[in-house]
């Protein structure tokens, strides 16, 4: 697993390791590790082969909580990608900013925050919406792609994971995998997350990925995801999905 994931802490392959609901839609999709690891490898081989970005190239993702910002953050981090990534709410925790006013190689944004995306950063020479939905996007403007459609033209096959090192910068600030990795199994400690927890995330509340994916895999957790939370499922979906800490 890529730095900064500690590899023996992730859970074994076969077993679930994000679940992604939206109470809005009804979605319900669940991943086992070797599931999320196919798609993060996809979304690397895109990066790598379908963009021929080479290590330290500048990634911006504007994503919520979902299971393919997932696979887009692990595929990115997993070939040594500089990560940017700007959440709305960050609870007084770190956050991966852009770095100076230089153009991004790859940027990630989803349909609905594409005008505010615009508005805050520079462009972006291999741009992709990710929809939050089932299926690919129904209308994808011009100068975009579907991350759905590509994502498939590449192989599952993980990438040489031991060509990244914990020096190297993991932010296009200069923050570097190794301190990443401090930072997720320091939250990891103060949620109190051990190995086999499975962690409830109000994706409305939590949009740091550093919380809400790095620091539960790097305890060796597994994640429930929530879009549009209805409060009336909340104490049902606890007990359903086996749900030990709440975020």
């Amino acid at each position: 697993m890529p730095a900064p994931i500690p590899a023996a802490a992730v859970p074994e392959a076969g077993r679930p390791l994000l679940t992604y609901y939206d109470d809005a839609t009804g979605e319900r999709t669940e991943l086992t590790a070797s599931q999320l690891g196919g798609w993060a490898a996809r979304s690397a081989g895109l990066l790598r082969d379908g963009c021929g970005l080479a290590p330290g190239s500048r990634v911006a993702v504007l994503l919520p909580p979902h299971w393919r910002t997932a696979a887009v953050l692990l595929g990115a981090w997993s070939v040594g990608m500089a990560v940017s990534f700007r959440p709305r709410a960050t609870a007084g925790l770190p956050v991966l900013e852009p770095g100076g006013d230089l153009p991004y190689d790859a940027v990630f944004v989803t349909p609905e925050r594409l005008d505010d995306w615009l508005e805050d950063v520079p462009e972006g020479t291999h741009r992709y919406l990710v929809g939050t939905g089932p299926g690919p996007l129904d209308d994808v403007p011009g100068g975009w792609l579907d991350w759905s459609t590509e994502v498939l033209r590449h192989t599952d096959a993980p990438p040489d994971y031991t060509t990244i090192h914990p020096s190297d910068p993991a932010s296009p600030d200069g923050t570097s995998y190794g301190a990443w990795g401090s930072v997720a199994r320091s939250i990891a400690e103060q949620l109190d997350l051990r190995t086999g927890d499975r962690l409830l995330v109000d994706a409305a509340e939590h949009e740091q990925p550093v919380k809400w994916l790095l620091a539960p895999l790097a305890a060796g957790a597994s994640v429930v995801i929530c879009a549009n939370l209805d409060p009336a499922r909340r104490d049902a979906r606890i007990a359903a999905e086996q749900v030990t800490r709440v975020l």
